[in-house]
C-alpha cells in the first residue's frame, strides 16, 4: 500500500517561489565589482530570475544545456542560481582562480552554451574565448553602459541589456525533481579536474540539511554572509538554504579583504558567515590590529580545510563567536558533518566541550559514513582507530559526469564514496580528520597525523600558516618536517617553535625541523597545496643527514 499524499517534485524553482510568496521583501545586499553597494529584496530577485530565463528561452536552448559562470558573490550571480537550474538548464559555476587553460578545459568538458562573467575577469575571457567553440553567447555582468568596448569578443553583451526587454512572467518547468540542475569541477590538483552533476532533489534535499538546528540552524532572522565563493560547491548551499528559511543575505563581491569583510558585517547586520580558514585568518588578524569587536556576528561555519584550534579559541574566546566546524567535499555538495554538542556534553567543563567541537563533527541525516582498513575491515568506532573514509547518501556523488563511477560496494553491494581522508570516529558519532591518504606520515611503521602537527604550530602567536609534510628517512622511512610562514613583523626561531611542541604531542611525533617560508602555497579553493611545497622544498635533507 501507498501513501495517499501529493506527489510534488523537490525543486530549486519551488525555492526562489517560497522566498518571494513569504519572504518577497527580506533584503540581498551586494558589494558590486563597481565598488558600490547594491539592495534589493527576494521579490526583485524573482522577477529577474525569470527574465532570464526567458532570456535563455530566447536563445532556444534546450533543458540540459549548460550555462556557465565566472563571477563573484553577488545578486546577478545569485539570480543564475535560480534563472538558469529554474528553467530546467545546469548552471556551471566555474572557478576563476584556475589556469586560464584549465578553464579553457572545463568549459569545453562541460560543452557550455552561454557563460556569463564579472568585468574583473575580462582579460581571462580575452585569454580563453577562441579556445571555447561551444559557447554561443557571452554575457558581462554589467550595466549596458559599462560592457568594455573593443573587448575582441565576439557578440558580448551586457547582462542587463539581455534580460532588460524580457518578461517579468515565466512558468518554471515542472521538471522531473532528478532532472541535473548545477556542476561543479574538482579543482584538479592532479590531472584534470572531475565535474559533479548536482540535481534538483539533491540541492533541495542538502538545503533543508544544511538548515537544521543543529547544523547551520538558519533562520528569517539571520543576516548570512557567504564568504565562500558561489563559484565553490555552490557557497555551500547558503543560496538556497537562505531562500529556504528566508534569511538576509550579505554578498561581499570580490572585496575579501579583513576590512572590506569587518565593515560589511558591521554595516549590514550580519548574525552568520561562512568560509575557509585562511579568509577568516584575515579578518582577525585586521580586528586584533585595530582593537575591534563585533556588534552582532554570533556563529560562523568554518569548512574547506581543518580549522586550527587556535583559530576557534579566538573567535570563541575574544569575539564571542560559535564557531560550526564543519567537512565536506565538492562530491558530497557539500556538507557532510558539522561540530555541535550534544545535551549530554553541556555540564561538561569547556575544555572538554571545545575538544569535542575541534573535531568535524557529526554526520548530518542524510549522510552515512564509516570508516575501513586497508582490507575494506570496518574499524571501531572509539575515537583512537584510523581508517580510510567513506560516505553515502542522497546528496553524495555516484557518478562523474563523462566519468566513472568511484565507489566501493559492501558486502550488501551498496555503493560508497571513498572521500580520500583518513579520519577517526568517537562512540558519539563525532568524525575526526587526521589526513589526507595522501598527506598522511608513516614513520617508524606509526602513522602521525599533519594536521595534529599543524594545528600545533598556528597555536603559536607569531605563525601566520602552516603545513607539514613528511620527508624520506633511511632509518624511520618519514620524520615529519613543518614549513611556517610567520605573522608580519612577528619572530619566531626555529628552536623556540620546536620546544612549542613540548608536552603537546608525543615526543617521537614532534617534527624534526622546521622550514622558514614567505608563504604557504594555496589552491584555487583555499587549501595548501602540498604537492607545490614538496616541489618547493625538493632539495631539502633533514638535519643530520
Amino acid at each position: 500500500m501507498q501513501g495517499l499524499m501529493q506527489d510534488q517534485q523537490l525543486l530549486i524553482s519551488s525555492l526562489i517561489e517560497f522566498a518571494n510568496r513569504f519572504h518577497g521583501d527580506a533584503e540581498i545586499v551586494s558589494r558590486r565589482v563597481e565598488g558600490d553597494i547594491h539592495r534589493y529584496t527576494y521579490r526583485d530577485l524573482t522577477a529577474r530570475a525569470k527574465q532570464l530565463a526567458n532570456a535563455l528561452d530566447g536563445l532556444k536552448l534546450a533543458h540540459g544545456d549548460r550555462v556557465a559562470s565566472l563571477a563573484w558573490n553577488g545578486y546577478r550571480h545569485m539570480e543564475m542560481y535560480y534563472g538558469v537550474s529554474g528553467s530546467g538548464r545546469v548552471l556551471h559555476t566555474i572557478n576563476p582562480r584556475l589556469h586560464p587553460e584549465q578553464i579553457a578545459w572545463i568549459v569545453n568538458h562541460a560543452e557550455d552554451q552561454v557563460l556569463c562573467f564579472d568585468t574583473t575577469f575580462l582579460p581571462l575571457i580575452q585569454a580563453v574565448h577562441a579556445k571555447c567553440p561551444t559557447v554561443r553567447q557571452w554575457v558581462a555582468l554589467c550595466d549596458a553602459d559599462k560592457l568594455p568596448t573593443d573587448s575582441g569578443i565576439p557578440g558580448l553583451v551586457s547582462y542587463e541589456a539581455w534580460i532588460a526587454g524580457q518578461s517579468k512572467n515565466y512558468r518554471w518547468p515542472q521538471l522531473d525533481e532528478n532532472t541535473a540542475s548545477s556542476m561543479c569541477y574538482t579543482s584538479g590538483t592532479t590531472g584534470n579536474p572531475k565535474a559533479v552533476l548536482y540535481s534538483h532533489r539533491s540541492s533541495v534535499l542538502h538545503a533543508y540539511g544544511a538548515a537544521l538546528p543543529d547544523v547551520m540552524n538558519l533562520s528569517a532572522r539571520d543576516a548570512v554572509l557567504p564568504v565562500v565563493p558561489m563559484f565553490h560547491v555552490n557557497a555551500w548551499g547558503l543560496p538556497y538554504s537562505a531562500a529556504l528559511t528566508g534569511a538576509k543575505v550579505v554578498f561581499p563581491g570580490p572585496a575579501l579583504d579583513g576590512k572590506s569583510l569587518y565593515d560589511l558585517i558591521e554595516a549590514e547586520g550580519v548574525t552568520f558567515a561562512a568560509g575557509v580558514p585562511t579568509v577568516w585568518q584575515m579578518l582577525l588578524t585586521h580586528m586584533q590590529q585595530g582593537g575591534l569587536k563585533f556588534s552582532h556576528l554570533n556563529r560562523t561555519v568554518i569548512g574547506g580545510s581543518a580549522c586550527p584550534p587556535a583559530m576557534i579559541d579566538t573567535f570563541e574566546d575574544t569575539y564571542g563567536v560559535r564557531v560550526l566546524h564543519a567537512w565536506g567535499m565538492t562530491e558530497m555538495s557539500p556538507l557532510g558533518t558539522l561540530g555541535t554538542l550534544k545535551n549530554k556534553h553541556l555540564a561538561l567543563p569547556k575544555e572538554q566541550q571545545r575538544k569535542i567541537l575541534q573535531k568535524q563533527g557529526r554526520p548530518i541525516y542524510g549522510v552515512d559514513m564509516r570508516i575501513v582498513d586497508s582490507d575494506g575491515r570496518d574499524q571501531p568506532w572509539d575515537g583512537k582507530a584510523c581508517g580510510d573514509l567513506l560516505v553515502r547518501g542522497p546528496w553524495i556523488l555516484d557518478t562523474y559526469y563523462k566519468g566513472a563511477s568511484p565507489l566501493v560496494k559492501d558486502e550488501e553491494g551498496r555503493g560508497w564514496f571513498p572521500t580520500g581522508d583518513v579520519a577517526t570516529i568517537d562512540p558519539d558519532g563525532y568524525m575526526q580528520i587526521t589526513d589526507r591518504t595522501k598527506d598522511v606520515i608513516k614513520s617508524g611503521g606509526e602513522w602521525i597525523s599533519s594536521i595534529d602537527i599543524e594545528n600545533i604550530a598556528m597555536g603559536h602567536p607569531a605563525v601566520a600558516m602552516a603545513a607539514c609534510i613528511g620527508m624520506p628517512h633511511p632509518k624511520w622511512d618519514e620524520r615529519p618536517i613543518v614549513a611556517v610562514a610567520k605573522k608580519a613583523g612577528a619572530e619566531v626561531s626555529r628552536e623556540e617553535l620546536l620546544a612549542f611542541f613540548d608536552g603537546k604531542t608525543a615526543k617521537w611525533q614532534i617534527p624534526d625541523d622546521v622550514v622558514f617560508v614567505d608563504a604557504i602555497p594555496l589552491g584555487a579553493t583555499g587549501k595548501m597545496l602540498k604537492t607545490k611545497l614538496r616541489e618547493q622544498l625538493a632539495g631539502y635533507k633533514l638535519p643530520g643527514l
